[in-house]
């Protein structure tokens, strides 16, 4: 039987760090060498179809889940970094870069993370600045927490496992969850919590001496409620936590960062169980404001989790998340949906994670289509944090959520839309700098890959767009 082109390796990876199996045991199952697992891991041998069928049911999903996108993710940050100014006598191509991505994407992925630490660097020079490490190096440790949190597909089963150890506990201790939660924390580790004035910024404060753990009564309940677990991740989970980021291998401030992400990511899977939560998924078809009501959650909190339903056969639809503030800082950024989400700059303003801002507190649906065509499901919510005492500043942020169009019928957004009507798709992409869209009237740069000179004929409306452009 031919050999499949689908290149698997990452996801077989995960999947098998994630049961806690060997490249000898997984090769011993599937009777195959462990030199050969290795190189199919690493996308450097093809797959063929009976061992597709093997690897899916030894981990008990179907073959379609093995696709991988992780290449066309590489390939798309790659393109991002070399078109950066000091790439620009290089004339590097499009196919270069994907040949770079698919044959050997250990170095592609090196490359990227080795621009990440020349960026940081150079960008804490014209600010003046210094985010020099102890070893002396630069680590832009944002950027290795949220490629952390892609490998593993934002799916942490030890995690899981102890978010529902605990909760097991707390629904015994009490019908209500926060009267079995403040049980729970007395119980086992001797902690009171409650509620208390906290100074300007402060959300929660453990206090290990006076065995306290107290939130700011300004909270509303659902972030009180989060930031207790959150703090009881760091505490139940903290093995669990600290063996995720020694395998994870993370330098620098990545390990702060991370086990700050996955204590949230505890905290979530605390406050909303996994097959709960997939269920309520299911019966309302992603409806996130139901949702938030039956599990007394905020919209971001149950977007994010929605990202998480990656189990083994028992998992949700593949998501992408995107938050950005008013200013086009993205400051998180994660996808299994396969759009590529801009890595060190803002993304296309015609996406409607931006747009949202025009329309504080509603959701935003659109299709949105990238620049080599594939089709996008996309929803976005403009959100309000801060400010719950007088004059207290606020951070306006917008939430985005989208799925590959196939899946854009198991979300209730899309009832009354004509997903095959092309007039209703909306063309997007990464950002100016990569996006060969010659005639889009919303460029703020023109693209890397074509000189620039002054049409003095014809103005258009944007000075980037194809009438100012000589080709």
């Amino acid at each position: 039987m031919s050999a499949t082109e689908t290149r698997i390796g990452g996801r077989v990876q995960r999947l098998r760090r994630a049961k806690r199996i060997s490249q000898a045991d997984l090769a011993s199952a599937l009777g195959i060498s462990a030199s050969y697992l290795n190189l199919i891991e690493h996308n450097r041998r093809r797959i063929t179809v009976p061992l597709l069928m093997k690897l899916a049911g030894y981990f008990g999903i179907e073959p379609g889940e093995l696709v991988e996108n992780d290449e066309s993710r590489l390939v798309g940050d790659l393109m991002e970094l070399f078109s950066d100014d000091i790439f620009a006598e290089n004339a590097l191509t499009n196919q270069d870069i994907r040949d770079l991505a698919a044959s050997n994407p250990t170095v592609g992925r090196a490359v990227v993370r080795l621009f990440d630490q020349y960026k940081t660097m150079r960008d804490a020079r014209r600010r003046g600045g210094d985010v020099v490490q102890e070893d002396g190096g630069y680590h832009p440790a944002t950027d290795a927490v949220s490629d952390f949190i892609q490998e593993n597909a934002n799916y942490f089963p030890t995690l899981e496992a102890a978010a529902e150890r605990v909760r097991r506990d707390v629904d015994v201790a009490s019908d209500s969850f926060e009267h079995g939660l403040k049980t729970y924390l007395f119980n086992v580790f001797g902690l009171n919590w409650r509620s208390a004035s906290l100074p300007a910024g402060i959300a929660r404060r453990y206090d290990a001496h006076a065995r306290e753990l107290i939130t700011a009564e300004v909270l509303p309940p659902e972030s009180a409620l989060f930031a207790v677990a959150h703090q009881l991740g760091l505490l139940a989970a903290s093995m669990e936590i600290e063996a995720l980021i020694e395998a994870g291998n993370l330098g620098g401030d990545a390990p702060v960062l991370t086990r700050n992400a996955l204590a949230s990511y505890f905290g979530a899977a605390l406050v909303m169980p996994y097959e709960p939560f997939l269920r309520a998924c299911q019966e309302t078809r992603y409806d996130i404001e139901r949702i938030q009501r039956r599990f007394r959650t905020s919209f971001e909190q149950v977007c994010h989790r929605m990202t998480t339903l990656q189990r083994p056969g028992l998992g949700g639809i593949p998501l992408h998340l995107v938050r950005t503030d008013i200013a086009g800082n993205i400051s998180k950024r994660f996808s299994l949906s396969g759009i590529h989400i801009s890595r060190h700059s803002g993304a296309c303003p015609r996406w409607n994670v931006y747009s949202a801002f025009l329309h504080p507190e509603r959701i935003n649906v659109q299709i949105s289509q990238m620049p080599e065509g594939q089709r996008y499901f996309c929803i976005a919510r403009s959100i309000t944090k801060g400010g719950y005492r007088h004059n207290a500043p606020r951070r306006h942020l917008s939430i985005g959520l989208g799925c590959h169009i196939s899946h854009a019928t198991s979300m209730v957004y899309s009832d009354g839309m004509n997903l095959a009507d092309p007039s209703q798709t909306v063309p997007i992409g990464v950002g100016c700098r990569i996006c060969p869209r010659l005639d889009c009237e919303q460029r703020a740069q023109p693209p890397t890959d074509h000189r620039f000179t002054l049409n003095e004929t014809d103005m258009a409306e944007s000075f980037y767009a194809t009438a100012r452009r000589g080709l």
